[in-house]
């Protein structure tokens, strides 16, 4: 998305290692629903999201699962430390809700 920042330039990234029997089906869920107000992208491993609301850019969220390995991956990359939180919140907040029956559990950590 040429539009966008390169991630290279992001100074800010935090992860999540979101352990689940169901990695693929939560990563489709969440694009899903997000990329119906988002940019989507897919990439190595999964899809990216372009968090770019209202002509401000906060950043990227890059969601991840690989065949048989029982996670997914969520990676933010940001300009800045509050939109690295901001965006690493939102993702959190929506795969909590569509994982409250499996109890999944979000926590970025700055990488």
């Amino acid at each position: 998305m040429s539009d966008y920042p390169a991630v290279a330039e992001m100074t800010h990234t935090a992860r999540s290692l979101v352990v689940t029997d169901r990695p693929a089906r939560y990563a489709k869920q969440l694009v899903s629903h997000m990329g119906n107000k988002l940019p989507v992208e897919e990439i190595e491993g999964g899809h990216r999201l372009t968090f770019n609301r209202d002509g401000v850019f906060s950043g990227y969220g890059d969601v991840l699962a690989q065949d048989g390995v029982p996670q997914l991956v969520m990676v933010v990359h940001a300009p800045s430390v509050e939109s690295c939180t901001r965006v690493s919140d939102v993702l959190a907040r929506h795969l909590v809700r569509f994982g409250e029956r499996d109890e999944l559990v979000v926590e970025f950590s700055v990488v």
